[in-house]
């Protein structure tokens, strides 16, 4: 749970706690020492009242008329005054706290807070051996209520003020190291995403700037391996194109006139002996039928026709040959004429690339219908073929052909996606046109 908080909260709790709990400990120490201090302050007036109570019994001894002296006595005190002649009929005297008179402003939960002590200072007037009242001391504890309602009030400011203050230094203090912290979080983002040219801002503390310089060289380093990557993919794209050309040129040169002089001999072998009959159409058959393979092959091999005529024709070459191949299949297509302009690796690049999905298509797919979309925007060239068949499976997003042509289209710095929306499966490729363009050839 605690590691869940953000970082902020982490350090604004437990502030907020220790501030909360210096109140309530102040609040208790208020309740604990504030009885023990009004009862020692308010001792010399009880004192008083002992001694005020024993001189007005030795008075009342002393005096022929004792009432009239104590009569002359209550008359004398002063209704403010702490102490007080009580008679018997009166009653018992009122609680110091039922005698407060004014609390200036003081509230009453603050009044309940403080346990005020009892200060039980009632001394018995005596005459003529009887008891008729008592010398009470009641105190006034108004003022001292309000002192230390003052006081309160100005520990609660104190801690209110340093809480506000130490809230505010924290929150600079967390968005001085948490905003370095969020752009080492984006840069570490950006970098897992491919993006190394963009630099972490360096900020913040020595330990969170060495983090960035650290992430920054990081970032350089991958930007490095990513180009030798790429310039390797792209040697062995360029290798296997080498590759396939030489095949193909030996297929050309070597198989070519071989079945061209067996079709030739056994032309020849059937016109000189003219009862071959059947056996001769065979051999003619099946070497026709090696003819068109071999053409095949080649075709797949190496497109010779893309440099003569330009990727435009050629794909709509291709989309043709699918048509015969492939008739109950419905094929649309939108191919941007302005791919006459792309010269290799990217050319063979994307003729392969719809070649292989068509194949997939027409292999796998069990589509009705299908359609090929190449476009160029600026200098980037976006190929996408779409069908309505049954999608492929969750666990090979990527058969051998396209993880083929994926490798090739990491090496032009490009992008290859699968995916699935809407009962139709789209294969989308998008390639930088002037990085493929600045892209040399293998000899």
């Amino acid at each position: 749970m605690w590691q869940r908080l953000s970082f902020r909260t982490q350090l604004f709790l437990p502030l907020g706690l220790s501030f909360l709990a210096a109140l309530v400990m102040g609040g208790v120490l208020l309740q604990s020492f504030a009885a023990g201090q009004l009862a020692d302050e308010n001792e010399p007036g009880r004192r008083s009242t002992r001694t005020v109570a024993e001189a007005l019994n030795n008075s009342l001894k002393a005096s022929d008329d004792p009432r009239k002296i104590l009569d002359a006595f209550v008359h004398s005190l002063d209704n403010s005054s702490d102490i007080q002649f009580r008679s018997v009929e009166a009653g018992p005297a009122p609680s110091p706290k039922d005698s407060l008179r004014d609390l200036h402003g003081v509230p009453h939960w603050f009044v309940d807070l403080i346990a005020i002590p009892e200060m039980d200072a009632a001394s018995p007037v005596i005459i003529d051996g009887r008891r008729v009242g008592d010398i009470v001391f009641m105190p006034d504890l108004s003022a001292d209520l309000f002192e230390k309602w003052i006081g309160f009030l100005a520990l609660t400011s104190l801690i209110a003020v340093l809480m506000m203050l130490t809230g505010t230094i924290a929150y600079l203090f967390a968005g001085s190291v948490l905003r370095p912290l969020q752009d080492l979080g984006a840069g570490l983002t950006r970098i897992r995403r491919g993006d190394y040219a963009t630099p972490i801002p360096v900020a913040g503390p020595q330990e969170i700037r060495q983090s960035c310089e650290e992430a920054n060289a990081l970032a350089m380093t991958l930007a490095q391996l990513s180009q030798d990557n790429r310039d390797l993919l792209h040697r062995l794209v360029s290798l296997q194109d080498d590759e396939r050309r030489d095949l193909a040129r030996e297929l050309h040169d070597e198989l070519g006139p071989l079945l061209f002089g067996i079709r030739a001999s056994t032309i020849a072998l059937s016109e000189t002996s003219g009862n071959l009959g059947n056996p001769a159409q065979e051999v003619m058959r099946s070497v026709e039928a090696l003819q068109q393979t071999n053409r095949r092959i080649l075709d797949r091999l190496r497109p010779l026709y893309i440099e003569e005529l330009g990727l435009e024709t050629s794909v709509q070459t291709l989309l043709q040959n699918f048509r015969r191949q492939a008739p109950h299949i419905s094929l649309t297509a939108t191919i941007d004429p302005g791919l006459n302009e792309i010269d290799r690796p990217l050319a063979q690049t994307v003729y392969r690339l719809i070649q292989e999905a068509l194949t997939n298509v027409l292999r796998h797919a069990g589509a009705n219908n299908a359609h090929v979309l190449a476009t160029m925007a600026g200098e980037v060239l976006t190929i996408e073929i779409s069908d309505d068949g049954g999608g492929f499976p969750a666990d090979n997003v990527f058969g051998r052909g396209l993880t083929g042509m994926h490798e090739r289209v990491r090496a032009l710095s490009g992008s290859l996606s699968l995916l699935r929306a809407d009962q139709r499966t789209y294969v989308r490729c998008r390639l930088p046109v002037e990085t493929a363009r600045d892209v040399p050839a293998a000899g």
